[in-house]
Parts: structure tokens; sequence; C-alpha cells
């Protein structure tokens, strides 16, 4: 029988290493996991609440409208109006199956097969993934340290001269980098977009987490031709609720209307009646105590990776550190190598740079801090006895 050439992507190699994990675990090991973005918080306490009170009272959780229920879409405009200060018609957000949800909409609402959409290398899997199973052209754009690992309009000039580009997405903060766009760097990107005619995919799911306390510049605060994704996963600690959004522009609300009717009905009822909670002063007192224990889980990585040699990229941003380790490998070996050992010696986890970069990953690593900085300090006093030891 035929099988799909497109749909023969990598999987994600960390879900890999979470299922190692579980193992171990389940075989009585104790295993520290810094491979993961996942807050070890959960859900706000509000939202677990209004949960229940769902479940108990008897409400209504069949199908919302295909964009979500109105007083959520209400609600997330107005985090817009009080986070960024801009005016969001409630109409124009979608309530979507995670930000990846979010991603899938959205590619196949701009994009026709065959079309070239540029993102940075090293970056988060999923997005060439996702365009490459819907036969998009993928155009890697290798960053470093030279430029914060974000792209410039120079590097998008150079990929537009090789063929016209019909999509750009860009992380801030960034994963696996941690890295951000400031207001200016933003306004030029949108810019170039719009010059270009490029559409713009902003992913702004780690908007709240940063080491310098500044919420993250929305592409919207420059232009409305974006589609901008968000997602209650990172600040909120919200993931296996599956639940996120994006802020569509006018030419695509009926596409993405259409497509998400037609692709899942809708986003998951219980998880939007409960988001409703997301966003009073509770919530945000126990995101902003999370922030501050990334932040201290950052120093600890950061002096860890100084004592190491590691090099780092700028951690602004989100709750990850990305180095590279080349002072530790051992000859011949890779970032799969050592994580690898690293795990099964160590009881330490770590995403080997392979998943982030298919070119120049075998010698970087990303740690999640998302566990807070207790569990992130055990993990790197196992690996640098680990490391002394090898």
């Amino acid at each position: 029988m035929k099988t799909s050439r497109r749909g023969q992507v990598p999987a994600f190699e960390v879900m890999e290493i979470v299922e190692r994990v579980g193992q171990l675990r389940a075989d009585g090991r104790d295993v520290v996991s810094l491979c993961v973005g996942e807050p070890s918080t959960g859900a706000p306490a509000a939202v677990r609440a209004a949960m229940s009170e769902a479940m108990i009272s008897g409400v209504s959780t069949g199908y919302s409208a295909a964009l979500g229920m109105p007083e959520l879409r209400e609600a997330i405009a107005g985090h817009y109006r009080r986070w960024y200060g801009i005016e969001v018609p409630s109409r124009q957000v979608a309530i979507t199956t995670g930000s990846s949800g979010a991603f899938l909409l959205g590619f196949l609402a701009a994009f026709d097969a065959g079309d070239r959409v540029a993102l940075a290398r090293p970056g988060y899997p999923a997005y060439a993934n996702i365009l490459g199973s819907l036969g998009l052209d993928v155009v890697e754009i290798d960053v470093s340290h030279t430029d914060d690992f974000q792209l410039t309009t120079a590097m998008l000039d150079a990929a537009q001269q090789e063929a016209p580009l019909a999509g750009l997405v860009v992380a801030s903060p960034a994963n696996p980098t941690g890295t951000m766009l400031d207001a200016g760097q933003m306004a030029q990107i949108v810019g170039w977009c719009t010059e270009h005619d490029v559409r713009l995919v902003s992913d702004e799911i780690y908007h709240g987490i940063s080491a310098t306390g500044e919420v993250g510049e929305c592409a919207w605060s420059h232009g409305r031709d974006a589609l901008v994704v968000s997602s209650f996963s990172k600040y909120w600690g919200m993931t296996g609720w599956r639940l996120g959004w994006m802020l569509v522009p006018e030419d695509l609300l009926a596409t993405v209307d259409a497509l998400s009717s037609n692709l899942a009905l809708c986003a998951p009822v219980p998880a939007q009646i409960a988001a409703l909670q997301a966003f009073g002063e509770d919530v945000h007192t126990q995101a902003r105590a999370a922030n501050v224990g990334y932040d201290q889980a950052r120093v600890l990585a950061q002096e860890f990776a100084a004592r190491q040699g590691w090099r780092l990229a700028p951690a602004d941003g989100a709750f990850y550190v990305y180095a590279d380790i080349s002072t530790s490998l051992q000859p011949g070996e890779d970032s799969r190598a050592w994580c690898t050992s690293l795990l099964e010696q160590a009881g330490v986890a770590m995403t080997p740079g392979w998943d982030f970069d298919k070119v120049n990953g075998g010698t970087t690593v990303r740690l999640s801090l998302a566990v807070g900085p207790e569990l992130t300090a055990e993990a790197l006093r196992r690996t640098g006895e680990w490391l002394t030891a090898r």
C-alpha cells in the first residue's frame, strides 16, 4: 500500500526523551528532567477550580463556535489591551487546540504547497516539520551569537534574492535559545514583510516570561497582516489543556474559520470554560512567582556553564538555556550520545541540539529550567559529578 512521503517527518526528539524518562522512573530510577518545556507549577488554582465547577455543575461542554467561545475571545482581546495597549477585535481571535493547532491552521490558510517559508535555525522543530508535511519549501537560515540568534532583514534580503519568499516564521522569546526581538527589531521585521508581500507568522507563546521583566513585543503593535500565535501552555502552565489562540488578519479570517470547523470543529470546550479565569490578578501573581524561579534557575545554569567553558545563547526570555558543550564532548562524541550517557548514567535528561538544528546541533544541548531552581541545581550537581568522573 502507498504511504505518504510528505508525512515522513522526524519525530520530536524531546518527546522520545520524555518517554525514556518515564521508563527509567517506572524502573525505580531517580531522574531529574531538564528536557521538556513544561512549567512545574501546573495550571493556576482559579483555572482548576473553574474546571471542577464546570464538571460538577453539569454546564454544557458541547461544541463551541469553530473559532471559540465568544466570552473567551473577548477576554483575550482585553488581555491585549492591558499587556500591549493595542485594540484587538475579538472576532479576530481564534481559539485553537494549543499553539500547534494555530500553526497548522495558519500555515494552511496563508500558504500553498511549494511556497517558500523562511525560519531561523536553530529553532523549534515543529515549524519545519509541519510546513514540510504540508508540502511547503522550508528555508532555514542559520543564526548565531553574532546576531543574538535572531533573524535580521539582511538575512531575509539574501534569502529573497535566491527566490521569492511567501512566508516567515519568527519566535520571540525563541525556543531553544530564549532570545528576544525588541520593539525596533520587530518593527523592522514587520516592515520588511509588508514591503516584500511576505506573510509573517509570529510565535509569541513565551510572552510574559523574561529575564528583563518585559512582556515581549507583539507583531500587531506594528501592523495587522501577521498571524500572531500564543498559548495558555507556558505563562499559564496549562500544557496538557491543549488551548492556544491566534490573532488572524482580516483577509484570512473566513479561511481560518472554515479550516477550523473541518479540522477540529472547535478547541476543547472544558478548557475554554476554565480559561475564562486565566486573566485574574491571582493568576498573574502565580505566574510572576514562577518567573522568579526561572530567573534563579537561569543564573544557576549560567554559572555552571561558565565553569564548564560552555558558550550560551543570550537567554533573555522563556525558560531555556541553549549551550555549546564542545568543551565537554569526548573525541567522536556528539550531543545525542552525550545526552544519552548523561541520562542513563547520571539520571539527568537534557535535549540534544540535533532536535533544533540538523546542521550544527551536534555540539549543543538545550536545558529547560521550567522545573525551577531546586531541581535545576540538583541536575547541575549530578551533571558536574558525572563530567568529573568521565
